[in-house]
């Protein structure tokens, strides 16, 4: 198998596994408050990319050994310049990853978490929009995207008999948590070329799980929900494991090793079936269903994510 072919599968699987993650969330939500389950799972999360921390450091040095590199020699001072650095986005990215997260945890459990799937990858399409704030252009395409993404979110979300005062809540809620998770993006973004990508992950974790602790004690119980017991964290240890470990300990590795290998357009493009698994797999676990209608807005909205992430001509030109 190729090297090529190795990374489109992993990055298959990682979108499987982000897709299939809103099930877990959906299901976590059934024990457990959306603070309580999003804190304990991103800790989780973060404890799991240590040893992936590891196993990258040892595997770009392997790599750089057989391309015949050597490590670059780096100052004290530079090194700790980039320590702040990482610290400080860190903290920045937990942040921006806290409040997306609970806002789209606190919304998936008055919508579906196929429904919840669609609306959060909208991030793709907003994304570039949102960088015309931060001097970055934006292809004519992507207006045209836009566009397409708000009649699909149109006829996913609002029923056929009833206009913008009939939205549900959750939706609403999503809606806000892709927009956050926009920010998130912009965010990573500024960060991640200046310093080591998983190390920031792992820190944004922590700073988002700590203070979902923190903030559960106060704001799970204010939206109806118990503060959680030791049985009943036993009785949600399957949802909270794969969201911790798979969805954001494993998945964001393979993100990484896959990506090395692979074209950054394909990869964008496999990884946009992150909703179409969320929707898959809602309805085989859970029993979810959709309307010929809310079909019809998924198929608009993820050919709009698709042609989002196509490559300019003179990207084309360039490669």
């Amino acid at each position: 198998m190729s090297k090529k072919m190795r990374g489109n599968l992993m990055l298959m699987l990682t979108a499987f596994i982000w897709g299939s993650s809103f099930v877990a969330q959906k299901s976590g939500m059934d024990l457990i408050g959306p603070l309580a389950f999003n804190g304990i799972r991103t800790l989780i999360g973060g404890i799991v990319l240590i040893p992936a921390i590891m196993f990258l450091k040892n595997w770009k040095v392997k790599k750089a050994l057989q391309a015949g590199e050597t490590a670059a020699e780096v100052s004290e001072e530079d090194r700790k310049k980039e320590n702040r650095l990482l610290i400080i986005g860190g903290i920045c990215c937990g942040i921006a990853l806290l409040v997306a997260s609970n806002l789209q945890q606190i919304g998936i459990f008055y919508t579906t978490a196929g429904k919840a799937g669609f609306i959060t990858a909208l991030y793709v399409v907003l994304v570039p929009i949102c960088g015309l704030f931060i001097g970055k252009k934006v292809r004519p395409v992507i207006w045209l995207c836009v566009l397409a993404s708000a009649v699909g979110l149109y006829l996913l979300c609002m029923p056929a008999e009833g206009g913008f005062g009939h939205i549900n809540k959750g939706d609403l809620l999503i809606m806000l948590c892709a927009l956050c998770f926009t920010g998130h993006i912009l965010v990573i973004d500024y960060f991640s070329p200046k310093v080591d990508g998983v190390k920031l992950s792992c820190i944004q974790f922590f700073v988002a799980g700590i203070l979902s602790i923190i903030l559960m004690f106060p704001l799970d119980p204010a939206l109806g929900f118990d503060l959680p017991s030791f049985s009943t964290l036993i009785d949600s240890w399957l949802p909270v494991l794969y969201a911790g470990v798979l969805s954001c300990g494993v998945a964001y590795t393979l993100q990484i090793v896959a990506q090395a290998d692979t074209d950054p357009t394909v990869a964008s493009m496999i990884l946009c079936l992150e909703s179409v698994f969320a929707v898959i797999a809602g309805m085989i676990i859970l029993g979810e269903s959709m309307s010929l209608r809310e079909i019809a807005g998924c198929l608009i909205m993820f050919a709009a994510i698709v042609v989002s992430q196509l490559p300019a001509k003179e990207e084309r030109v360039r490669s």
